[in-house]
């Protein structure tokens, strides 16, 4: 073998890197233990006190590697995170309404043809992939074919950009812009209200060429509060700043509070430490004691703490030290304000928040922090991050002297020394209030503060009249643009709705979890055995390089921070069985090679090189599944195909590669080494077989066609169970301490539902059930959210006399708990049918296009889509008869997984078979074609048949273990390697036969 040092290398160095990231993900695992532990109390954790012990500790050094310290913030960042149906949380997407968008540029018109065509626009593209801007000026040209665009939309906001001259092209294209634009605006307010939402690991990204936000939030546990967070109308406002100086009086007034309520603090720890008997009556008298000289001993170890936070946090601007500021607020005189450090940030909020201090401070003043750090290069005091702490002067009624609504334009442009800036332009209103205000604060600082956060706070150099004026400051390009698209945020509304809506429960969190690990260990350990078992020396060669690929799964997972997700896990679990399929390949090529004569070296060199081309097609067409499944999949969907990716490229790896170098060096004695491939009782299994496959093909045409015709009849008389995110709704996962009857808690929720269309089963278990309801469907308003969770929480207290808990953590005997809920709006319901389709109908197309590259017919190209398409119709039949008979599966965006995870196992036996067709025609060309794939056939069979054997066993022990969620998934898998190894041999490659005319016999 060439390489084989740098094969070692590669191994070495992925293996270290992979060490180095997971060890993140223990010290995470180990510190929300710590945490866990000192929020539990009579086994009941309090969540809010575990996310405050964690908060505390954010920016502090928790672990140690060689001397580089990392704090806990860099250890959640670099740790393998966990998705949300494994550690409970909340998932949204958010709509950005273009609707709302377009009629704020057109200043709200109501012209009666604009207004027809933006309803013609909005049914035109429900349900569809559609863009609306297209749609809305496709509907007013129909609706109004004489009237241009520019009549509507040159309005005095938008002047001097559209004129009634302007064409319809020039209008368009400055609507998609603004369309664009507030998209983008909307994401970075989102994105910075949930980065100072408090919880760890936020996720938000904005899902390209459509209107959306997707956000995720581990942990939550209050989905209301989240709710009205995300859909809060943006408060933009211009306050003026307090200078230094200003100042000094009411710092020193809160520093002796402060101080005083630091001393009290320390000196109840003190005396509770020294006596725990007397300490109630010693800490009635704190007070007094702070005042009594005869305190001072019993003050000398609360005096030595502050001394101590005094050495940490030492004031950094001899202006401050003159003053007599305390060190406890550790402040640094900066251009114009004070500045702390970033992890001082949450001490200084509890100082502002307490009473005493609070007293201290002018009715006419309220302090505002930063929206973000300031980067090290400027304030390099201990290479610390700082951040700055703003003194806002306040009016009667605490209304800002100007706001948002006001700015109809703003751009990032350059200054006059060729710096980026902010141009802004105000409407009349704002342009006399904005003269008023800087002709007021000339050499002052006016604060741009949105949600409460300091954006920029630029000096005024003199009164700026016209309401046309340009904001300087030390910005980065990047930052320039967003602080335009921040100063844009009041001139256009485009409200957010939440269309689609998730909430797992912790409880339900931690089964997963554990559900997910059974099924990982169980499949692994009954794939060790069988390897061994059957493969001998080999299968322990076979199961090491298992052991690297799903080592390297995680660690490139921990690598790219992705989020482990129960779908993950079922990849995982997958490629488990998936990955054997190349040391199968190759260990039967080596027994065919020793059966045919040849020595150990020779046969292991002939075994790896004529498997080669097999492993690459099988690999390359499961990788295109991967990557339609990750670029048009959503939500669970995308977790899955991350980790099937990753699991195709480290199984190729470790099975050629490691396994490779492994063997190589177990027979480096040459023909006398003591290696085999396989045990006395597999060492004829299923070889010197010459059954005649091609001539059963009808049989198999009649069999298949006979239970794909049940199948439709099935879906005709019942149909499929389609889940929430293909019907739109809302579904409920609700636990009772007892079994309850689906079927008759479904009647007793009809007149809640006021006759609305309701389905209840079990999940998982008799005493949980899973309520799915489209009462109020086309009403996605937070209040139609809660009226619809009202009626079920009623309907089933009713039936059942139980009452409702909102903490499952909480629930007792008496009680029911909704575990977790989702709501899907229909118009993304209808999104996420579409795009699953396309993505299985792509996924046909490009496997199809791949045969007929690789293999240079049409006919096994062919011969391929129609085993694809019969195995995809097989599996749905099968579920419709289980739908008739009772059984019920979801079919939804998982399934869709799974169908296309099926077409990729099913061509990987498909090529297997086809490369072995390929060699023989070369060796033996002008043959007739049946006996030469008879021969392909019988000679793979055994690989076939093993490869199909230990995938069937992981995805049954997923199937057992792994829970509710993935029950239709691993069902699917079930059925879909047994018809794909029927498929490949009864269907794929006669298929081609009947089409090879001048060749059949």
């Amino acid at each position: 073998m060439k390489n084989k040092g740098g094969v070692v290398l590669l191994t070495i160095v992925v293996s270290l890197l992979c060490i180095y990231y997971l060890s993140f993900t223990f010290v995470a695992q180990r510190i929300n233990e710590e945490a866990t532990a000192a929020a539990t109390v009579d086994n009941t954790t309090d969540y809010a006190k575990k996310q405050q012990y964690l908060d505390s500790i954010w920016k502090e050094p928790v672990y140690n590697l060689f001397g580089v310290e990392f704090t806990y913030q860099e250890i959640k960042e670099t740790e393998l995170n966990l998705g949300l149906d494994l550690r409970g949380g909340m998932h949204v997407t958010l709509e950005v309404s273009p609707v709302e968008i377009v009629k704020g540029i057109s200043g709200d018109s109501k012209d009666p043809d604009f207004l027809k065509a933006l309803d013609m626009a909005k049914t035109r593209i429900k349900g569809t992939q559609l863009d609306f801007v297209t749609e809305f000026a496709s509907s007013f040209k129909e609706i109004a074919p004489s009237k241009s665009l520019a009549s509507v939309f040159a309005t005095a906001a938008n002047r001097g950009r559209i004129s009634l001259s302007t064409s319809d092209e020039e209008v368009l294209a400055l609507i998609n812009e603004e369309v664009d634009g507030a998209i983008d605006r909307s994401f970075n307010i989102l994105r910075t209200r949930i980065d100072r939402f408090g919880t760890s690991q936020p996720n938000i990204q904005r899902l390209q060429g459509t209107g959306r936000i997707q956000i995720e939030l581990p942990g939550v546990d209050n989905p209301n509060r989240v709710r009205k967070l995300l859909q809060g109308v943006a408060k933009l406002e211009f306050w003026e700043v307090y200078e230094i100086n200003e100042i000094f009086p009411t710092l020193q007034a809160m520093n002796d509070a402060a101080v005083k309520d630091q001393k009290k603090e320390e000196l109840s720890n003190l005396l509770s430490d020294d006596s725990e008997e007397a300490a109630p009556a010693q800490t009635e008298n704190i007070d007094d004691l702070l005042s009594d000289d005869t305190a001072e001993a019993e003050l000398d170890s609360a005096e030595d703490l502050a001394a101590q936070l005094e050495s940490d946090s030492t004031a950094l601007d001899s202006a401050a030290m003159a003053a007599n500021v305390s060190p406890l607020f550790s402040l640094l005189q900066a251009q114009y304000g004070l500045i702390y450090n970033l992890k001082d940030t949450a001490r200084i909020n509890r100082v502002l928040d307490n009473p005493d201090v609070k007293k201290t401070i002018p009715s006419n003043m309220k302090f505002l922090w930063a929206v973000k750090p300031i980067r090290p290069q400027e304030v390099t005091v201990d290479q610390n991050e700082f951040i700055e702490l703003y003194a806002i002067k306040t009016a009667r009624g605490g209304k800002a002297p100007l706001t948002g609504e006001v700015i109809v334009d703003a751009r990032q442009e350059l200054d006059q020394r060729s710096a980026p800036s902010i141009g802004m332009n105000m409407n009349a209103e704002g342009a006399k209030k904005w003269k008023k205000l800087t002709g007021e604060n000339i050499n002052r600082r006016i604060a741009i503060v949105l949600d409460n956060y300091v954006y920029s706070a630029p000096n005024v150099q003199g009164e700026i009249p016209g309401g046309s004026s340009q904001i300087t400051g030390n910005f980065t390009l990047e930052e320039a643009k967003d602080l335009a698209n921040i100063l844009k945020a009041g001139s256009l509304p485009a409200p957010t709705t939440i269309v689609e809506d998730v909430v797992i429960g912790p409880t339900l969190g931690k089964v997963a979890q554990e559900q997910g690990i059974i099924s990982i260990l169980a499949g692994l350990g009954i794939v060790i055995i069988f390897m061994i078992a059957y493969y001998s020396k080999g299968g322990l060669v076979a199961n090491l390089a298992l052991f690297f690929n799903v080592f390297f799964i995680l660690g490139i997972l921990a690598q790219l921070s992705a989020a482990l997700t129960l779908p993950g896990i079922a990849g995982i679990v997958l490629t488990i069985g998936m990955s054997i399929d190349a040391n199968v390949l190759i260990f039967e090529r080596i027994k065919e090679e020793l059966r045919n004569g040849s020595g150990v070296k020779q046969a292991i060199s002939a075994g790896y090189s004529k498997a080669y081309s097999s492993i690459v097609d099988a690999n390359v067409t499961t990788l295109l599944v991967g990557f339609i499944l990750y670029f048009l999949g959503q939500g669970p969907v995308k977790g899955f195909a991350i980790t099937l990716i990753i699991g195709i490229i480290c199984s190729f790896f470790s099975a050629v590669f490691i396994t490779r170098v492994i063997v190589e060096w177990m027979t480096k004695k040459g023909d006398q080494s003591k290696i085999s491939f396989s045990t006395p009782f597999a060492k004829n299994f299923l070889t010197n077989i010459n059954a005649d496959f091609i001539s059963k093909r009808k049989i198999a045409y009649i069999f298949s066609g006979i239970f794909i015709t049940i199948g439709i009849v099935a879906m005709l008389a019942k149909g499929l169970t389609y889940g929430v995110d293909f019907t739109g709704g809302r579904s409920y996962v609700v636990s009772f301490e007892n079994p309850v009857v689906p079927s008759e808690l479904k009647t007793a929720l009809a007149d809640d539902f006021e006759k609305s269309g309701v389905e209840v089963k079990t999940y998982g278990a008799n005493n949980i059930l899973k309520v799915t309801t489209s009462y109020m469907i086309n009403d996605e308003s937070d209040e139609a959210d809660a009226t619809v969770k009202s009626a079920l929480v009623a309907g089933i207290s009713d039936f059942t006399g139980l009452s409702y808990v909102v903490d499952d953590t909480k629930a007792g005997e008496g009680d029911f708990t909704i575990a977790s809920s989702s709501k899907v709006g229909a118009t993304i319901a209808d999104d996420i049918k579409n795009a699953s389709f396309e993505s299985v109908a792509f996924a046909l197309i490009m496997i199809f296009l791949y045969i007929l590259i690789r293999f240079r017919k049409w006919q096994f190209g062919l011969g391929a889509i129609i085993a694809l398409f019969h195995d995809t119709l097989f599996v749905l039949s099968a579920f419709a008869i289980a739908n008739l008979a009772g059984i019920s599966f979801e079919v939804d965006q998982v399934f869709i997984a799974a169908m296309l995870t099926i077409i990729g196992y099913s061509i990987n036996d498909t090529v297997v078979v086809f490369d072995r067709v390929r060699e023989n025609l070369g060796l033996r060309q002008g043959s007739e074609m049946k006996p030469v794939f008879n021969e392909a056939l019988n000679s793979t069979i055994s690989r076939t048949m093993i490869t199909s054997l230990t995938t069937l066993i992981v995805v049954v022990i997923l199937f057992l273990f792994g829970g509710a969620v993935l029950k239709g998934f691993s069902f699917a898998l079930i059925i879909g390697i047994l018809i794909g190894t029927y498929s490949s041999i009864f269907i794929a490659t006669p298929v081609v036969i009947d089409f090879n005319k001048e060749k059949k016999s």
